[in-house]
């Protein structure tokens, strides 16, 4: 390997930048596009499912708020995992998993996209998606700044859609009982809720590809870990009210056959302005692509300066201050994603991908507070955080191989 590039980062992403780029990839990667195939796994237990994996994903949230602040980093989680284990080959693959999830995840946004944009226009679902993923690449290799700065625009449409499915479902809200929310479909069991939660999970990822982009953040170790915070916080809430509105307008045979999730939700509430809801949510899946693109890329990046990958993956465009190599080669696979792989299937691969690297993740941050309990960072969280974090994560991948 040569030597690293000496090109820098550009850092201009303040908290407020951070914030919305992350809650808007949590937002689009998976409430707009999977809520109806998680409510086909656990039937009326949807919204248990979402709770189940909130708390999987929320324990793993903590612990990367105290990684996030004690190493501000690209290809973070591949650092982490070279601090705790001091195993090179390990980081690497680690750090690749992750650039394969965001190719799965990216993809299944893509078909997303396109089943919406098919409610206006009779075009294939993978041209649509194809399409989409070129102009935003394009986007990518512009400038992170204005990558997040739309990010973070689509992220208010995004927020300003959830919150128009539940006021139109305020009335079933009042009356949906604790007991119903957490209620078991005798039809689907338990089972069905841990299958249903597997898939859900995937509408939780999104904080771990905001500390991918800590090097092109003002005071990272702050403002990192507080981003995540908020954002888990926000689309926590905003998750819950809409799966429970969801679940209570419509039948889970309904959602789970519908290519527009949301739309449909929207229409069962009576208004007659359905397109506002599929142009929202074809919105959700550009954001979600938009940060997938970012964060792939940036790992490659990370790696490359790192010494792992080949260097030019780690150059830096002297004009947009972008690597614009790992930018291309992203694109492309997910392009090739799209195109082989159906939504759920890449749903799945996503899940099992990102739960895989948070067991570890948990694990790393667990020998990292034994040897060394105090850092810099903003955040701190007790031992048994990571611990629970990498017990929960690797009891839903087993359940899930295991039937």
């Amino acid at each position: 390997m040569s030597a690293k590039p000496k090109k820098s980062l550009k850092r201009s992403l303040s908290l407020p930048l951070i914030t919305l780029y992350g809650l808007g990839n949590i937002l689009g990667a998976g409430i707009y596009v999977l809520v109806g195939k998680v409510a086909g796994e656990a039937g009326e237990g949807m919204a248990l499912s979402f709770l189940v994996a909130m708390l999987v994903a929320g324990l793993t949230a903590f612990s990367y708020m105290e990684l996030a602040g004690r190493f501000p980093v690209s290809a973070s989680v591949s650092v982490y995992l070279h601090k705790a284990f001091g195993q090179r080959w390990l980081s690497i693959l680690i750090g690749l998993a992750m650039v394969a999830g965001g190719i799965a995840s990216a993809g299944a946004l893509a078909h997303g996209f396109g089943g919406y944009l098919s409610t206006f226009v009779p075009i294939p679902i993978w041209l649509a998606g194809i399409s989409l993923l070129l102009l935003v690449g394009l986007l990518a290799a512009k400038g992170i700044g204005e990558s997040a700065r739309v990010a973070g625009l689509f992220t208010f449409v995004e927020i300003a859609g959830l919150l128009l499915i539940i006021f139109v479902g305020r009335d079933v809200l009042t009356q949906t009982s604790v007991s119903q929310v957490f209620r078991i479909d005798p039809g689907f069991g338990v089972s069905g809720i841990i299958a249903g939660a597997f898939l859900a999970f995937y509408a939780f990822i999104g904080f771990e590809d905001m500390v991918n982009v800590a090097e092109e953040a003002k005071n990272p170790r702050r403002t990192v870990p507080l981003a995540i915070l908020i954002a888990l916080i926000g689309s926590t809430l905003l998750y819950l009210l809409v799966v429970i509105v969801a679940g209570r307008l419509v039948s889970p045979s309904e959602l789970a056959a519908s290519e527009a999730p949301l739309s449909l939700v929207f229409s069962k509430s009576g208004s007659s302005h359905v397109f506002i809801m599929s142009l929202i949510g074809m919105t959700a899946a550009i954001n979600g692509v938009v940060v997938q693109v970012i964060m792939g890329s940036r790992i490659l990046y990370g790696l490359a300066r790192q010494g792992w990958l080949h260097h030019s993956l780690g150059e830096v465009n002297s004009r947009t201050k972008t690597p614009i190599k790992a930018t291309v080669l992203v694109v492309a696979l997910m392009m090739l994603g799209t195109l082989l792989l159906p939504l759920v299937s890449l749903a799945r691969t996503t899940s099992l991908l990102i739960l895989s690297i948070f067991a570890l993740v948990n694990a790393s941050l667990f020998i990292i507070k034994r040897r060394n309990p105090t850092h810099a960072g903003a955040i701190t969280v007790p031992l048994a955080v990571p611990a629970l974090g990498a017990i929960s994560a690797g009891g839903l991948i087993l359940y899930q191989i295991l039937n």
